[in-house]
């Protein structure tokens, strides 16, 4: 009998250990592999419209002979990348898989663009996720056609996703965009960031199969199961060996590098034409306190030739805009410590300090003590960085108030991080070469960053939860943590240091993903002047950053400059460079974005049918009428950059340096202008130019909707967190177009 207990024991443990085993390794859960997209591309006549409105608005401010504006998407994600499949999880908030062939249908039918990429990050694409992606970008183009007029441009392309665990080792988020799409035109896989040791969040450290299968057993949900098998395909496929030529790597493994030097070096072995674009520079979700760009201005860590253009606006926010104040400071020994607060900005390390104070005040205790715990809580918050919220245990998001934020940005990016903005970057010289110092000259463009497969999701303000990343951060959180709630931590009256032991792998979990949702907006879009509207017009477009960004409208741009060095007389646009012994003259011509009618084109409908239009677009298209915002005024910025090594960019950033009213008129504006001070100066210069469109309402416009004092200082916030899905969260806004800049060199060099 005993014999027999033990065997049928043995057996069900077995069994049991068979099944976590199963369900561990992702065997209950799904793929999600995508179906194919629609088989028809728009009409003829649809698409030559657009060209037509174009040629006509550029003829009222006086283009001669314009070339075609085109507007596009080079920032996408599907349930391919990681956060987005759990952003797409029901657990999550979501309604399932969104692949590539959504974004391809999306980007014809809802938002009409003339081009896009695909962005997946590149870690969580596994071979044959790399495969599918290739060929539904190839099926998208298929459909558009192979002639000089297609109605959409796909391109194949990835996110290298690079987060450091300070500002020593960050480099930040930079998408990959390839030119072609034969087979010897493209990587036989995506090149992926290493992430440093010390962050613990590399994806071959997930729990063992017993434990997964354990959690999935615990909680036998397809959720959990999907979930699971989602990590177990990626954990699977192991890292490609170091030190291998590209070439010569086995197909099946992940390729990844630390550093931007690793990732030029890497696609210059692949030998294929591609672009690098730097962008969520300032976004504090993921970039430490005081980081800076400097460093990648040394070196290997520019790549000139491939790193052109830097995104300066998306869904996550504005990069543009420097600001002096520091959100920490530095000793010479590297120490962190706190900055006090300024009348345009309060350190979140400082609130950490006050939310202390005043709860050590109303527990009774002295105001030295209380003084000494707030300063110990600032300290603490520097020393955590990112995790920084935590040290102030059962904090909530109205006790931080507007801490961390730029109140006087345009649409920022959360907890910005100035010295990463598109100014300060555009400010930097290395001159490890002193002979011929470098800079970054970078053409400007906007994206979306969506992550449910939705290209251009800013041609109308609505549907928050579905045309921003609003769920994102909560629902990372809510799906590592298999939907259980963890338990409020109880106010404190005094500050905890912050320990790395603690972090268990749950990224989101450790962000502000409350107040960060507060911050996302519908996204941008990005502008070519291209001679056609075939692959390599807009490619051509994109080398010559001939280019320009917007805040989600079509607003139509042209900025150059007249008086360039040119035997023939033709005017410099945006992008250019040239060396100048006299003082520039520039035009910009602007003509505002259309006012959309509800609903959906006709052809569109025609194309979907009524439940897709749902379902894909939200029952809301790019649908323009014939009247055009107003354009209300030009804003220029001139730098000027360093001319020695050290030299502050605080006096080398002037926004704006030109306002130049408008008319008002729908038509549109022209305005000219000239550097009086260039040639005296002594210094090169570059300048670009902000058309600004009249007022409208826009999704998260106002961030925190703080209620301010007559100070300015936040008193309380009205954060958009825990509202309906229907609340949009509007606010009013000025939505705008960036062009790229044009660089004027003095004399044929910097000098003193």
């Amino acid at each position: 009998m005993l014999t027999r207990i033990l065997v049928l024991g043995a057996v069900l443990v077995t069994a049991l250990l068979a099944v976590l085993l199963w369900v561990g390794g992702g065997g209950p859960g799904n793929d999600w592999r995508p179906d194919g997209a629609l088989q028809r591309p728009l009409p003829e006549a649809a698409v030559d419209t657009r060209q037509q409105r174009v040629e006509a608005a550029a003829q009222e401010v006086g283009v001669a002979r314009p070339k075609q504006i085109l507007f596009g998407d080079l920032h996408v994600h599907t349930t391919f990348s990681p956060d987005a499949f759990m952003m797409a999880l029901p657990l999550g908030g979501g309604d399932g898989a969104r692949p590539v062939s959504d974004a391809c249908d999306f980007a014809r039918y809802c938002a009409e663009l003339d081009f896009w990429s695909i962005n997946d990050h590149a870690l969580g694409l596994t071979p044959w996720k790399w495969e599918d992606t290739v060929a539904s970008i190839r099926e998208c183009n298929q459909i558009a056609g192979e002639g000089s007029d297609p109605d959409l441009v796909s391109f194949l392309g990835w996110e290298w996703t690079q987060m450091g665990s300070g500002p020593a080792n960050h480099y930040g988020h930079k998408n990959v965009v390839i030119r072609g799409l034969a087979d010897d035109e493209i990587p036989t896989r995506p090149i992926a960031a290493r992430l440093p040791d010390e962050l613990g969040a590399s994806s071959d450290q997930m729990p063992s199969r017993l434990l997964m299968g354990l959690a999935g057993v615990i909680r036998p949900t397809q959720n959990t199961w999907d979930l699971i098998h989602f990590f177990r395909d990626l954990n699977d496929v192991p890292f490609c060996p170091d030190g291998v030529p590209v070439h010569d790597l086995p197909p099946d493994c992940r390729e990844a590098v630390a550093t931007p030097a690793e990732l030029f070096a890497k696609l210059d072995d692949w030998g294929f034409d591609s672009t690098v674009i730097p962008h969520g520079t300032t976004w504090g979700f993921y970039t430490p306190l005081g980081s800076s760009w400097d460093k990648q201005l040394k070196g290997d860590m520019h790549d000139p030739e491939r790193q052109t253009i830097l995104e300066v606006y998306s869904g996550h926010g504005n990069s543009e805009e420097f600001r002096a104040w520091k959100e920490t400071q530095f000793s010479s020994d590297g120490t962190p410590s706190c900055p006090e607060p300024t009348s345009d900005y309060l350190p979140s390390c400082w609130q950490a300090g006050e939310i202390i104070r005043s709860r050590c005040l109303d527990a009774g205790e002295s105001p030295e003590e209380c003084e000494a715990r707030a300063a110990d809580a600032r300290q603490n918050y520097v020393e955590a960085d990112q995790e920084g919220h935590l040290t102030v245990p059962g904090a909530t998001a109205d006790e931080w108030l507007d801490a961390g934020q730029c109140r006087d940005c345009f649409q920022p990016a959360f907890n910005y991080r100035p010295r990463s903005s598109a100014q300060y970057i555009m400010a930097l010289r290395d001159f490890e070469d002193p002979e011929n110092p470098r800079r970054f000259e970078f053409g400007f463009m906007a994206a979306s960053d969506n992550h449910t497969a939705r290209p251009g999701t800013g041609y109308k303000e609505y549907a928050r939860t579905e045309m921003t990343e609003a769920r994102l951060a909560l629902a990372g959180a809510r799906v590592l943590d298999f939907g259980r709630p963890k338990p409020a931590e109880a106010p404190e009256a005094r500050s905890k240091a912050w320990t790395p032991d603690a972090f268990d792998g749950q990224f989101f979990e450790l962000r502000e993903a409350e107040r960060s949702t507060s911050y996302f907006v519908t996204g941008g879009l990005m502008a070519v002047h291209a001679e056609g509207r075939d692959r390599d017009a807009i490619w051509h477009a994109m080398d010559r950053k001939e280019i320009y960004g917007t805040s989600g409208p079509r607003i139509l741009l042209w900025f150059d400059l007249l008086n360039p060095p040119d035997p023939d007389g033709k005017a410099l646009p945006m992008g250019g460079s040239t060396t100048l012994a006299e003082d520039p003259r520039f035009q910009v011509r602007a003509v505002g974005s259309f006012e959309q009618k509800p609903g959906c084109p006709a052809d569109t409908l025609q194309a979907l049918g009524p439940e897709e239009v749902h379902h894909l677009c939200r029952g809301e298209c790019y649908h323009p009428g014939d009247l055009r915002r107003v354009i209300t005024r030009i804003e220029v910025i001139r730098i000027r950059p360093q001319n020695a090594p050290g030299e502050p960019v605080e006096g080398l950033i002037e926004d704006p340096w030109r306002v130049l009213p408008c008319p008002g008129d729908p038509a549109g504006c022209s305005v000219t202008f000239t550097d009086a001070d260039f040639v005296d100066s002594g210094r090169d210069a570059l300048y670009y130019a902000r058309a600004i469109e009249a007022p409208n309402l826009a999704v998260n416009a106002d961030g925190l909707r703080c209620e301010r004092d007559e100070t300015g200082a936040c008193v309380r916030t009205n954060a958009c967190v825990e509202v309906p899905d229907s609340d949009d969260c509007l606010a009013e806004t000025e939505q705008r177009a960036w062009s790229s800049p044009i660089f004027v060199g003095h004399g044929g060099g910097a000098s003193g």
